[in-house]
């Protein structure tokens, strides 16, 4: 197990932090994980695409 600094178990800790957020109807809890899984994936998609990025604004004058 690994113990945070006050002793307490950090995996029993982010469990319990977990269920203190309140239940929401099941339309809203679909859109809140569909958009953390959106988010997600454009985030695996850009990875590549950051030296590219920066390029296209240094070439723009954007430093």
């Amino acid at each position: 197990m690994t113990k945070a600094k006050n002793g307490w178990d950090k995996n029993l800790t982010n469990v319990v932090e977990a269920l203190d957020v309140p239940d929401l109807p099941a339309l809203e809890n679909q859109q809140r994980n569909q958009d953390k899984n959106d988010r997600r994936h454009q985030d695996r998609l850009n990875v590549g695409s950051h030296w590219h990025e920066a390029e296209q604004n240094h070439q723009a004058g954007e430093d």
